[in-house]
């Protein structure tokens, strides 16, 4: 077994410096609530190919005083995220997909709810320890999501590459979790038991 006990970055006199495991970007995985067609949400998390994590931006505000400036952070915006889908041969993907974009906005019809109660979902991002089953070690959550833009790929002769579809996936707000939480509302909402106190996501960002 390897001794990792002498390759951390030592630290106070005295104390051990043993690296820490850190997370993998493999060990993952992606539940959308409320999503489509309900009953296809277990394929449409088999097929996940990868997902970009929450980014946070906050507005400047700069206060001019006397002899200098100062700088408050003003309002906040929330990245689109990104999820990778591979197609599977059934269609169910597809259909999910497409099931999400027609509660958007019903094509045949031009008609749209009449609030984002009507198609917003929610979204787990989990990240696993490895094991089988693997256990949450810390979940995101995103609530009051919808898709922003929807791309189904390309058919190409010249490759083997499995067909992929790319969701850009606008949400209001994100809570970062310690274990596996969230259950879905009508709204897309996700509930914040578990969540960190506010100071804690402070200080991820």
């Amino acid at each position: 077994m390897a001794d990792l006990t002498q390759f951390g970055v030592p630290t106070n006199p005295g104390q051990a410096n043993a690296m820490v495991m850190p997370k993998l970007q493999y060990r993952f995985r992606v539940n959308l609530l409320n999503f489509g067609s309900a009953a296809a949400s277990v394929e449409v998390t088999q097929n996940v190919i990868s997902v970009t994590r929450p980014s946070l931006t906050h507005d400047e505000v700069t206060l001019d005083a006397y002899n200098s400036r100062a700088y408050l952070a003003g309002k906040h915006t929330w990245e689109p995220v990104t999820l990778t889908l591979r197609d599977d041969i059934n269609g169910t993907v597809t259909k999910s997909v497409a099931g999400q974009l027609q509660k958007q906005l019903n094509q045949g019809l031009q008609s749209a709810p009449a609030s984002g109660a009507g198609y917003k979902f929610g979204m787990t991002i989990e990240q696993l320890d490895g094991g089988q089953p693997g256990n949450v070690v810390e979940s995101w959550s995103l609530n009051g999501c919808f898709i922003q833009n929807a791309n189904y790929g390309e058919n190409n002769y010249a490759t083997s590459d499995v067909m992929q579809i790319t969701l850009q996936i606008r949400f209001d707000a994100a809570d970062i979790h310690s274990s596996a939480v969230g259950t879905a509302s009508t709204s897309g909402a996700l509930t914040n038991a578990g969540a960190f106190s506010t100071k804690a996501i402070t200080n991820v960002f």
